[in-house]
């Protein structure tokens, strides 16, 4: 037979008689309704023949196993089978032969009956690329065993005519040319080169999948498990969803051969321990979703086989744990995920073994702090977001030493004020969300150390007031969202150049449309307010009214502001004792209220703590008063529309200690005497008086010394003795000779 290709539109000759033995095939048999199913065979290796036919055999016809349902129940009876039974032969795995083995394959519901509906498929596999007279030898064999089949089912048949076979030739050869088959319970035609067969009930794999296939979605059924070389033969496999099954293991190697799987979904399974090993072979992944599971550990390696890794989705587990090395090999790993788990601390030793790690997202967490250090490693941190630790009350100051971060989101925790000290060394911060936390106010210039800062987002929060200059320093500085916050007002004074500002939330504040707002009125129309402008909260003729529905030409009345005036004030001239208590009182009207402040002529303004402050209702108190704090206080009270000012004056009594008496201060009260201070001069008086009387005692000394000396006559200081040396023994007429000296 000459060679042709796999597929090819040729008619084959009748096939040969069965051999001896075998029943005769009657002058008419039932017909066969058969239909191809066969995917394209040129790409993939191995010849391939599905034959589903839809006509009632009989049982006996087939392999002995038909006759019951499966787990051994009644037999069924002649001329039925089981739903979805199909009949497989298999002419040899490893070339296209001749030897031939008959089975049973299950592809529907266990033990469901229908007796209007059979199935048989018949299987040819050859691995690799089919020689092409070896395929066409295939289609041969297939179709003589096609023709014993029916002869032996026509001996318990009525006699009818033989079937054309032209007609089923056609329709095998029109969809020849695949490489495997789509299972029945699967739709392989919604998209190319994709199997789908989610939420089929399915326990297990399908067979026969079509071996080109790029996407297998195996979601929403009933997997329990996953074996080693379950999936080896799908090597052109980019996508796999073993999402919502009820997978509590995977094996060593259960994805061995799918060397080219880009995507693996496991959500919604019953997993418990991620270990090592368990995803060997899968050395080209780059996500990988293992969240809603049920997984507790992360042991030592669990991820080292997957070096191209790139996104890595773990929450919605009850994770406790991550050892340190559970990260090691992940050396491509962007972006991780860790949510709503059980974690009491950030692993910071498993983090550290991410070098490339961009993206870190630590959301819905029990954690109350983050310690200086944690995430020292993470050099290439890009964005970090902490997002739902309510019991997250303050950033420690070297809790981001190490991090160069764009994007930072702190948000739905429990923040009472903007963490200044751990974000100013984020010099290339971009954006920052503070959303959510209870941070009442924004001081001036608190954010000037982030010099490329773009985008502030404070919504939901409890912003009180944005004191003026609060946004200076940050000349990049184009969104500002606080939206559903509690301000009244937002000064122009507050952006160092508002005409740059792009974006600006305000919706859902209680603003008073007053000349404080004017620059906003002026700016309305170019900036973006989002899917809500701003709108009045007061005045009453204006309440309610967006900013966008006011005219250019505004009628009377419409945004004015009243200068502040002092309207009541204490006495001007107050006199205290010294180590008294002072009190000026001033208050002031105007429309904004205005802001009561004190000062010192051609000194400071006098701040809200120690011994010499002003109290919430503008009221000045000085405590311990003492003699400097004599002089003029100037009380002023101002708005935006203008200011005005009080002079009023402090006398201090100056009260004699007694003798004796020593006092502290900070405690002095009124007719109790100050401590004794001792200054230069009186240094030098004590002194003076000191050392006037020694002089005078060690005179007199020496004096008495030298009138005794005197008294006692005069006094030798030199002596005179005689010496004689002794006689020699023996010598009596020898004599000594005698010595005169003088001792000084």
């Amino acid at each position: 037979m000459p060679e042709r290709p796999c597929g090819a539109a040729q008619l084959l000759p009748r096939p040969t008689p069965p051999p001896l033995g075998a029943p005769e095939p009657p002058s008419a048999l039932p017909p066969l309704h058969c239909h191809p199913e066969v995917a394209p065979a040129a790409a993939l290796p191995g010849c391939f023949i599905y034959l589903f036919c839809t006509n009632r055999v009989a049982a006996d016809s087939f392999s002995p196993g038909l006759k019951r349902e499966r787990g051994g129940k009644k037999k069924k009876k002649k001329g039925e089978m089981l739903s979805g039974s199909s009949l497989y032969l298999g002419l040899g795995s490893s070339r296209c032969s001749s030897n031939s083995s008959i089975g049973r394959r299950a592809g529907g519901q266990r033990g469901e009956r229908r007796t209007g509906r059979c199935g048989a498929e018949v299987q040819l596999e050859r691995d690799g690329p089919p020689a092409l007279h070896r395929c066409s030898a295939q289609l041969d064999a297939t179709l003589q065993l096609l023709w014993i089949e029916e002869g032996m089912a026509a001996a318990t048949t009525p006699k009818q005519a033989w079937p054309p076979w032209p007609p089923i030739f056609f329709l095998l050869l029109l969809s020849w040319g695949g490489s495997g088959g789509c299972p029945a319970v699967c739709d392989c035609t919604s998209q190319p080169r994709a199997v789908l067969c989610a939420q089929r009930r399915l326990e297990a794999v399908p067979g026969g999948l079509p071996l080109d296939t790029e996407l297998l979605d195996l979601s929403g059924n009933r997997l329990w498990g996953l074996q080693r070389g379950m999936l080896s033969r799908l090597g052109l496999l980019r996508e796999l969803d073993l999402s919502y099954n009820q997978l509590s293991t995977l094996e060593p190697g259960a994805f061995h051969g799918l060397q080219g799987l880009l995507t693996l979904r496991l959500q919604g399974n019953r997993l418990r321990i991620m270990g090592p090993r368990v995803f060997s072979g899968l050395s080209a992944l780059t996500l990988l979703d293992i969240r809603l599971n049920q997984i507790v550990l992360f042991l030592d390696g669990a991820f080292r086989e997957l070096g191209s890794l790139q996104q890595l989705e773990a929450g919605d587990n009850h994770l406790v744990f991550v050892a340190p090395g559970a990260f090691a090999g992940l050396a491509k790993l962007s972006t991780l995920t860790l949510e709503r788990c059980n974690l009491s601390t950030v692993p910071g030793p498993a983090l550290a073994r991410l070098p490339a790690l961009g993206a870190l997202r630590l959301r819905e967490l029990d954690i109350g702090r983050l310690p200086g250090g944690t995430l020292r490693g993470l050099g290439r941190l890009k964005e970090l977001e902490i997002h739902h630790w309510p019991s997250l009350e303050a950033l420690e100051p070297g809790s981001l030493t190490g991090l160069n971060l764009s994007s930072l989101a702190i948000t739905r925790c429990n923040l009472s004020s903007v963490p200044f000290q751990a974000l100013h060394h984020l010099s290339f911060l971009r954006v920052l969300d503070l959303s959510q936390n209870p941070i009442s106010a924004i001081p001036a210039r608190g954010l000037s150390p982030l010099l490329r800062l773009q985008e502030l987002r404070l919504s939901g929060a409890c912003l009180t007031s944005i004191a003026a200059h609060a946004f200076h320093g940050l000349t990049a500085f184009h969104l500002l969202d606080v939206a559903d916050n509690a301000l009244q007002t937002l000064e122009e004074t507050a952006f160092p150049s508002p005409d740059k500002l792009v974006t600006l939330r305000l919706s859902g504040n209680p603003l008073t449309c007053d000349c404080r707002l004017v620059w906003l009125l002026r700016l309305r129309r170019r900036l973006d307010f989002g899917t809500s402008p701003p709108a009045c909260a007061g005045p009453q003729h204006v309440q309610g009214k967006s900013l966008r529905e006011f005219l250019d030409i505004l009628p009377p009345g419409h945004f004015t502001c009243q200068p502040a005036l002092i309207r009541k004030s204490g006495p001007r001239w107050v006199i205290a004792e010294e180590g008294g208590h002072a009190v000026f009182s001033c208050s002031g009207d105007g429309d904004p209220t205005p802001i009561v402040s004190w000062m010192r002529p051609q000194g400071a303004w006098l701040g809200r703590a120690g011994r010499v402050r002003v109290l919430e209702d503008g009221t000045l108190e000085i405590r311990s008063v003492q003699l400097r704090d004599r002089g003029a206080y100037v009380c002023v009270v101002s708005n935006v529309a203008g200011n005005d000012s009080l002079r009023t004056w402090l006398e201090v009594i100056q009260v004699e200690p007694p003798n004796s008496t020593l006092s502290d201060p900070n405690i002095t009260m009124p007719g109790i005497p100050g401590p004794f201070l001792l200054d230069s001069r009186g240094i030098a008086m004590v002194l003076a008086v000191g050392f006037l009387p020694f002089l005078t005692s060690v005179t007199l000394c020496f004096g008495l010394i030298a009138l005794w000396s005197k008294g006692k006559g005069r006094v030798k200081h030199h002596m005179t003795f005689d010496f004689v040396a002794p006689r020699t023994s023996g010598d009596k007429n020898s004599g000594g000779n005698r010595v005169t000296a003088k001792l000084f």
